[in-house]
């Protein structure tokens, strides 16, 4: 299955494309420091990105050149994640007055190329109430891409006229999309990393597919229950007794009524920074052996400050996060058990996002951060991207089967 993908940062979107059997017809990137490092890991013959076409470059002109293409005829996916400052908690709140905004130009890329199904990634104050009118109005987009603005007319005006359209209910034969939209946090799914971030999932109405978003695998609760029921969160990583932390007053009664039930929870337990960080040694006060995996060096300047904590060892991390100018100050910080912390080192935070050990990043420490920050959960996209995968191979299967019907 053919696949284009826009905004696509260090590769991790692309890179859970690829592990669910899509291929890539162009990935496509502004960000010079993002293409190199794509660029360097196909140098390095890494498996998940070597036949990537990359477009370093803005969206709006790659559309243009890559239409005249034959290619363009047979995508079967559009996917990305468009720029999410108009819309984070650390942005300008600006959204369609952004020029950053790139969602009208991924619903444009969507009327072009008329994917069976497109995937968008963006932040969880997507879903704010002071968004409520424009994260619907992207919605309306992507089920009627073919209802274009007029030049004379404002986002709101466009807005009222999508409603209009599908409130009245007519059978046409343009191009509408069935968008489900979710918000789901990727620690719930896998990820060493409390990451909550709206998916946007369409499939094409003549295809008449029923998705919805993947069950949950992972809890708190199962984790609480492996910690402090069983104890075989700290048998895992070898933890006495004695070096185990105390509980935590604000648990205590919720514990006392698992052990009373004494029924373990049916999903995975969440992971945590300890279980992401297994293998790593400490690249302050093992320097050497950090030099012997990829980005894995000490970074100096970490503290902590209100608002600003760092993330515990023994919980999933909190969310990475990219400032225009690369880590914000306080964020992305380790909190040991005596209290001091440091900053994650390049690898590390990689781990967070579920990137392999030998992916590599190309630029600074700051660079390679705000990469990072910015990336999809490798392990998210391939959950995403396969349940949809799933459900195109089915549709095709379908399809298949009734034109051998017909010529029988």
């Amino acid at each position: 299955m053919n696949t284009v993908e826009l905004f696509s940062g260090a590769g991790g979107l692309g890179m859970g494309l690829s592990l669910s059997g899509f291929k890539p017809k162009a990935v496509v990137e502004w960000d010079k420091w993002a293409c190199d490092t794509v660029r360097q890991n196909q140098e390095r013959g890494f498996p998940y990105v070597a036949d990537w076409n990359v477009y370093e470059g803005d969206v709006r002109q790659w559309v243009g050149e890559f239409c005249s293409n034959p290619a363009a005829n047979a995508i079967d996916l559009v996917a990305g994640g468009p720029p999410c400052q108009p819309f984070s908690m650390g942005g300008k709140h600006a959204a369609f007055a952004d020029s950053r905004d790139m969602f009208p130009v991924s619903v444009d890329v969507v009327r072009r190329l008329r994917p069976r199904a497109f995937i968008f990634e963006n932040v969880k104050g997507l879903t704010r109430a002071a968004f409520h009118n424009y994260y619907h109005y992207i919605l309306l987009q992507l089920e009627f891409p073919e209802l274009v603005r007029k030049v004379d007319q404002s986002w709101r005006e466009h807005l009222d006229s999508l409603q209009r359209h599908k409130s009245s209910n007519r059978e046409t034969a343009e191009l509408r999309y069935n968008v489900i939209p979710t918000l789901v946090n990727a620690a719930n799914f896998g990820v060493p990393q409390k990451r909550e971030r709206v998916f946007i999932v369409g499939f094409r109405s003549d295809l008449d597919v029923q998705w919805r978003f993947p069950w949950e695998t992972h809890s708190q609760s199962a984790l609480m229950f492996d910690q402090w029921v069983t104890g075989e969160y700290w048998d895992r990583h070898e933890i006495s007794r004695k070096q185990r932390p105390s509980m935590p007053a604000t648990l205590v009664e919720r514990i006392d009524r698992m052990r009373g039930l004494a029924i373990a929870p049916t999903q995975r337990p969440w992971r945590t920074v300890r279980d992401a960080l297994v293998g790593l040694p400490d690249p302050e006060s093992h320097p050497r052996l950090a030099a012997e995996f990829h980005n894995h060096r000490f970074q100096a300047g970490a503290k902590i400050y209100p608002g600003h904590t760092g993330s515990a060892l023994d919980l999933p991390a909190k969310t990475l996060k990219a400032g225009d100018h690369g880590v914000p100050g306080g964020e992305n910080m380790l909190v040991r058990l005596d209290g001091s912390v440091r900053y994650f080192s390049i690898r590390e935070s990689a781990r967070l996002q579920t990137f392999p050990d030998g992916y590599v990043f190309h630029g600074s420490w700051t660079e390679s951060m705000r990469q990072l920050g910015n990336a999809v959960p490798v392990l998210l996209a391939q959950t995403v991207a396969a349940s949809v995968a799933e459900k195109l191979l089915e549709n095709s299967s379908r399809t298949q089967s009734s034109q051998r019907r017909l010529v029988a």
